[in-house]
């Protein structure tokens, strides 16, 4: 993807607004792109990194599931042609008996393309491949106080037996109903957006799905106490009582840090409802703790006072659990349906092969989606007994070079488009601003190059040269 990042605090001076964006939202950086990459760029590069890196011959993929969060990403045409479709040339001419299509709900189509293809591998009409996922957003916002909420990224996964990361059976809790907290009814990139509502109804699906977890966890537990069955492959369940101390790792969906922090807050609290005597909540306010166990949750979204105290009881383990998961958020932005799975790949790329002492850890993932939909599940990492080392947690952490991804990423501010002697014409010395300015130029034209910085690209990213009169992509790769 494009070699550059703009600084949270950089937007701060611009805008007039010390400490807002890197203290009040929790963020460092943010990922931009202009009119060179679109989505189906995006989505090229991340796959294609992955069909690379793992030495996977295109042959033996079976499914292909997309994640994305805006199906009409370009031009009214997209709204009907499957991004998957646009991935298909990099499985090569030959195998075209590739399942899966595009799933889009918000920030929630990842999970649901994974969801979709563990499925088909535990089903009767597997046969034998894998299944890839491929997620991932562009995710921009008007001038105003939600752009600094933006970012840029995406995330392949492979799905197959014997995998390092297992998807815990029985235990998925979904939380759904109908909002208007984020939705897209223009012929535009920007979405309408209830701030109010959207953090109400986020905290709303923590409740609800950390809640339903916690129940399914026990009736799990209790169905394998009274059959007898014990737990093969190293994989095991959750203790039958769940709190945040269950999982090493905690990867919540992430449109900006502090609503994370709000998120885990939130389920500190329900574990304090759940046993108000437990160690870690024994310096709560004694009269105000006494009302909080019983008080309707619907009524405290919005309270402060229950926001606060549960984020000082839970801030160890918030440091510990949740913190390692927010690297990546943290540096490129929202990524829409990547953001929860940045979060796994932000603590595989720290942890690496350590995942898997002491029987495994345990990550906990909160996926969210407008509109809206969420659900809680979880991942118990393994050393692998039959793959290849490349499968390995320690290969995959050496694959991916996370932090030195990052590190290479140059930084642009405000300041440097002030030095340009040309804002646009493939110069890449400019900021967020000017980017968005460049992509709402652009946004469904037709017979046009693009004009952005062609000259900002890591190796191997795809890119668009050309967007026809007939309104379609035309894509090239940077030297790899």
């Amino acid at each position: 993807m494009f070699e550059r990042k703009q600084r949270q605090s950089d937007l701060e001076k611009t805008d007039g607004c010390e400490g807002k964006y890197t203290i009040g939202l929790g963020q460092n950086k943010l990922a931009f792109v202009d009119d060179r990459e679109d989505i189906n760029s995006v989505l090229m590069t991340v796959m294609q990194s992955l069909l690379e890196k793992y030495d996977i011959d295109p042959a033996k993929i079976g499914r292909l599931e997309v994640g994305k969060e805006w199906v009409g990403t370009e031009t009214l045409l997209d709204k009907s042609k499957s991004a998957k479709t646009w991935l298909m040339p990099l499985l090569g001419a030959s195998n075209t008996d590739v399942e899966g299509v595009t799933s889009y709900n918000a920030c929630y189509g990842g999970s649901a393309a994974l969801f979709n293809s563990v499925a088909w591998v535990e089903s009767s009409e597997w046969d034998g491949r894998y299944a890839l996922v491929v997620c991932g957003d562009i995710a921009v916002y008007e001038a105003g106080p939600a752009r600094p909420t933006g970012g840029c990224g995406a995330v392949a996964m492979l799905v197959g037996p014997d995998a390092p990361l297992v998807l815990e059976p029985g235990l998925r809790s979904t939380h759904s109903r109908d909002a208007y907290d984020f939705y897209k009814p223009k012929h535009s990139e920007y979405a309408e957006v209830d701030g109010r509502l959207s953090q109400s109804v986020y905290l709303e699906s923590v409740d609800k799905c950390y809640a339903g977890f916690k129940a399914k966890a026990a009736a799990r537990q209790d169905r394998l106490a009274a059959s007898g069955v014990t737990q093969s492959g190293g994989v095991t369940t959750p203790p039958a009582t769940v709190t945040v101390d269950s999982f090493d790792f905690v990867s919540l969906h992430a449109p900006y840090n502090k609503l994370v922090q709000k998120g885990f807050a939130r389920m500190s609290f329900l574990d304090f409802r759940s046993d108000p005597s437990a160690e870690g909540f024994r310096d709560l306010p004694a009269a105000a703790a006494e009302g909080w166990r019983t008080v309707e949750l619907g009524g405290t979204y919005a309270d402060r006072e229950i926001e606060a105290a549960f984020r000082k009881a839970s801030a160890g383990d918030f440091k510990a659990r949740c913190l390692p998961a927010s690297t990546v958020s943290r540096e490129v932005g929202n990524c829409y349906t990547a953001s929860v799975f940045a979060g796994l790949v932000s603590v595989v790329a720290d942890k690496g092969t350590a995942l898997e002492d002491g029987g495994g850890a345990r990550v906990f993932m909160f996926s969210y989606g407008s509109g809206f939909i969420a659900t809680a599940y979880s991942f118990k990492a393994r050393r692998p007994t039959t793959c290849r080392g490349q499968f390995s947690l320690g290969g995959m952490q050496e694959a991916m070079g996370i932090k030195d991804r990052l590190a290479r990423r140059l930084g642009r501010t405000p300041e440097d488009f002030a030095q340009a002697s040309r804002p646009f014409g493939g110069h890449s010395f400019y900021d967020v601003t000017t980017a968005m300015n460049l992509r709402e130029q652009t946004y469904g034209k037709a017979g046009y190059t693009p004009s952005g910085a062609a000259d900002a690209l890591f190796p191997g990213t795809f890119y668009l040269t050309e967007v026809r009169r007939c309104v379609r992509g035309k894509y090239a790769r940077e030297n790899v």
